[in-house]
């Protein structure tokens, strides 16, 4: 094995190639545009972060989360102007994995491609979570009721009994039937709305699309709504203390927050059917993250206005607040809200990781059968199909706050590797073209070595203590200071690169930020991030690598052999 033959490129031109020449009858159909793009990076972001990981943070921030919303908002917006460039290069299926392959190579471009499947995937889970507890709430005051030990999973219910916790969860697992001495509990509404999304997606995206828009339409007037109510029963006492918890409370719910915001990058995967994707795809993401962002810090602000901080720590935070001020008709309508938003949310990461399947099935480091389009609905059938099995099988056994954690680093560190791409591209010295996004250059030559002087002359002077004990390699601390001392150290090297090579603001920004919200996640996500990556390099070694159409091609040329 030749070591370079791990860092084989796809030039830019070869992609669009391979994407015009595909031997799959017909290819995508190519309806979307603008709107509709905005409306589904709208469905993708505004789901189970709103109406559940949101508590989460402001019980740990306090009113100054919407601080963290502005710092992940600023962090995605260099991410997203980062994806744009790229979908402006290269439009085609793939989204950070295609993005890779032109950038860094093949092996980097198997590991976006690995972790995006913890985003598409395994974050669908979450929201399949969350959507059967706000869906339970609303069949419940139908008078209906659906036994507890069909809406919950069996982790969660063993650990409700084995501690001895009082609640659903506890009787889930005491009412449970047997079978063989195996209790039978099972998360019922998140099975079937994923079987129902799946079927969906499987029919065709034009279908989607429909349901997508009015599902979008819904959830922003019903979202004005609960804002709009919300806001008569503020009392501006609870935004005081403003940060109860301090910077780091804040920085503690950076998971649940990036949560909020992760699906905006999901619109780069449909960009084989956008009409325009050169023009269309960048306006997209920017327009929905702009729009969500607003969303988020005045619902942040609402929430800790209408009650204290210390009483949203629930999975349920905007039906809490309104069951606290007895808005019994709101309760109502924040179910309803709830379960339109997250089925949207459920409908675009579904849509997404088929075509990131379909796009590394191209390359060959999937078998073909990933990237085989549907005759009669022109969408990849086979890997919807087993999108939706991976997304049904960890409802059975998972649970909510370990997959939230564990979607976040993954997506962060996908994140990280786009922003990164974009510098090792070659600088576009094209005149802009009409109806086409072009990154602006802002050469960092100068700038980013003085604000990385600034950022530690500052913390020398009004935080010296704290410097002094992050490089005590004495202390106790030391472990868990590890994180920011390696950050510490990637401003450095970007300080120092950007001096000698002349980087790009835009993409420099973009990775700093998301490196500072990765120090934040639990050493716990870190592990279990660094096993999943372990078991998707054996897969591609075992088969990706050899089966590359790279490695197969007689005649690579030099960007294939990665030079």
């Amino acid at each position: 094995m030749n070591f370079n033959q791990l860092f084989r490129k796809k030039s830019a031109g070869k992609v669009l190639w391979q994407e015009n020449d595909s031997d799959e009858p017909g290819g995508l159909n190519k309806v979307l545009r603008v709107r509709d793009l905005t409306f589904f990076g709208i469905a993708a972001i505004i789901g189970a972060g709103t109406f559940s990981t949101i508590g989460n943070a402001c019980y740990s921030g306090g009113p100054g989360v919407v601080v963290l919303f502005i710092i992940c908002a600023i962090a995605c917006g260099f991410t997203a102007l980062c994806y744009a460039e790229f979908a402006s290069r290269v439009p085609v299926s793939g989204s950070a994995y295609t993005y890779a392959y032109v950038s860094f190579g093949e092996l980097f471009a198997w590991i976006i491609g690995w972790a995006l499947l913890m985003e598409y995937s395994i974050g669908n889970v979450v929201v399949a979570f969350s959507w059967s507890s706000y869906f339970t709430n609303l069949v419940t005051g139908f008078g209906l009721h659906i036994p507890e030990w069909l809406t919950i999973n069996y982790r969660e219910a063993h650990q409700a009994f084995t501690n001895n916790v009082a609640g659903s969860k506890f009787i889930a697992w005491t009412s449970a039937p047997e079978i063989s001495g195996l209790k039978i509990i099972f998360d019922l509404p998140a099975t079937i709305i994923n079987v129902i999304i799946t079927c969906l997606v499987f029919v065709g995206v034009k279908e989607s699309r429909n349901a997508s828009n009015i599902m979008v339409m819904t959830k922003l007037a019903i979202v004005a709504l609960v804002i709009i109510v919300g806001a008569c029963y503020v009392n501006i006492d609870n935004w005081t203390p403003f940060m109860p918890n301090g910077f780091t409370g804040v920085m503690g719910g950076v998971s649940s927050v990036f949560f909020a915001y992760i699906g905006f990058d999901a619109v780069s995967t449909l960009a084989e059917e956008c009409e325009n994707p050169q023009r269309d795809l960048p306006k997209g993401m920017i327009y929905s993250l702009v729009i969500c962002t607003v969303i988020y810090i005045v619902m942040a602000l609402v929430l800790t206005g209408m009650a204290s901080y210390k009483l949203l720590g629930v999975s349920d935070p905007l039906a809490e607040v309104f069951k606290i001020k007895e808005v019994k008709w709101m309760l109502f309508i924040t179910s309803i809200v709830a379960v339109i938003a997250m089925t949207s949310v459920l409908l675009v990461f579904q849509m997404g990781q088929p075509r990131i399947w379909m796009s590394m099935s191209r390359d060959g480091l999937l078998p073909k059968k990933f990237s085989s389009i549907h005759p009669k609905y022109k969408t990849p059938g086979f890997s919807t199909i087993v999108t939706g099995i991976v997304v049904g099988l960890p409802v059975f056994f998972t649970d909510q706050q370990f997959m939230t954690d564990f979607t976040s680093v993954g997506t962060l560190f996908a994140f990280v590797l786009v922003c990164g791409g974009v510098l090792m591209l070659p600088r576009n010295t094209d005149a802009k073209v009409a109806g086409r996004f072009k990154l602006p250059y802002i050469n960092g030559k100068f700038i980013v070595p003085l604000m990385v002087f600034i950022m530690f002359s500052l913390l020398f002077l009004f935080n010296g203590e704290f410097m002094k004990g992050i490089f005590n390699f004495s202390s106790e601390t030391f472990s868990a200071n590890i994180p920011i001392i390696i950050f510490f150290f990637i401003c450095i090297i970007m300080a120092v690169f950007s001096f000698l090579k002349n980087f790009s603001l835009i993409p420099v920004l973009g990775l700093l930020s998301c490196c500072y919200l990765l120090i934040y996640i639990e050493g716990k996500s870190w592990r279990w991030f660094l096993i999943w990556l372990l078991i998707g390099l054996v897969v591609y070694f075992c088969y990706g690598f050899w089966k590359s159409k790279l490695n197969l091609s007689p005649n690579p040329s030099p960007n294939q052999r990665g030079g």
